[in-house]
């Protein structure tokens, strides 16, 4: 037997599903109920690996602590969804473009149109590593449904090679990754099984990894400081939307009563929202918030706290 179609064979999101043996002749309300059935089973999928994704989050924070990044590796559906997290992160959260970042096997253009042969190369994951020059203050994460993917090994052993923290999400199961050879310092595979049509792994994997790269990045971020409360307050205001995003935040969060005096805030802070939200809460000015929010790491509930403080003294 071909090695190949041997490891092929035994993925788990191959295998024929019994629940929808019959979709052919199904009706199109049939058809959709039957998707959204195994939908559901993805996020408490996810959620049995959340020991395995904290893993991750405290080992990338501890690395963006110190200069570090976050790289994602994947291909096809895999690779562009860590394009599309990645991408999310400076406008979101205000993180550098360098902070988060993405390769996709077969590069830019694989983003828009698949370049299936791309993946199939390790050397190609191997190089687009070594061109990002990573070391051991990053971390890589490896996207790929059935784990076995060249590119993205190719990046992972890489990587691993060169010191970096390794993170892989797959939905396959640890045993067989482990008997593939795939090696990683965290396996997050939530077990969604056989997909609706077998082998189409842009439904429950893509699903799954797209909650699980969710998570790994927000509450990424939110342990650098980057949100207070539930509201991202750490957003780039680059276009018209965020900018009154932004004015809504100081209106909602920061006491500001008047929508005009919002706007002349945000102004006096050159656009920072963080700076902006400090000057409003504690009535100070833009280079004292400045400083309460770096001697806070960032937080601002921690700044508002160390203020009130001092009031107190």
């Amino acid at each position: 037997m071909n090695l190949l179609f041997g490891e092929i064979c035994s993925l788990p999101t191959e295998q024929r599903n019994e629940a929808t043996e019959s979709i052919d002749v199904a009706n199109a309300r049939e058809i959709l109920e039957r998707i959204n059935d195994e939908d559901a089973k993805v996020a408490s999928a996810v959620r049995a690996e959340i020991p395995n994704i904290e893993r991750a989050v405290e080992a990338v924070v501890a690395r963006f602590r110190h200069g570090g990044r976050l790289i994602y590796a994947g291909a096809g559906t895999s690779g562009r969804l860590g394009v599309v997290d990645a991408s999310e992160c400076p406008p979101t959260f205000g993180a550098s473009p360098e902070m988060v970042q993405a390769i996709i096997a077969g590069g830019e253009q694989a983003v828009f149109r698949a370049q299936e042969g791309a993946e199939d190369l390790p050397e190609n994951g191997i190089k687009a590593i070594a061109n990002l020059d990573v070391n051991e203050h990053d971390s890589v994460c490896g996207i790929a449904a059935s784990g076995r993917t060249p590119f993205v090994r190719g990046a992972l052993d890489e990587a691993r090679r060169r010191g970096s923290y390794t993170i892989m999400i797959s939905t396959n199961t640890p045993e067989n990754l482990a008997t593939l050879g795939i090696c990683a310092d965290v396996m997050i595979c939530p077990q969604v099984g056989p997909e609706v049509i077998a082998g189409s792994t842009r439904m429950k994997s893509g699903t799954a990894q797209k909650l699980v790269l969710n998570m790994i990045s927000t509450a990424s971020m939110i342990r650098l400081g980057k949100t207070y409360g539930n509201i991202m307050v750490d957003l780039q205001i680059t276009n018209a939307k965020l900018r009154e995003r932004a004015i809504g935040i100081l209106l909602s969060i920061g006491g500001v009563k008047q929508y005009e005096d919002a706007e002349k805030l945000l102004d006096a802070a050159n656009g920072h929202v963080k700076t902006a939200l400090v000057m409003a809460i504690a009535d100070t000015d833009a280079e004292s918030a400045n400083k309460l929010i770096g001697q806070s790491d960032g937080f601002i509930r921690r700044a508002i706290e160390s203020f009130d403080r001092r009031k107190r003294r």
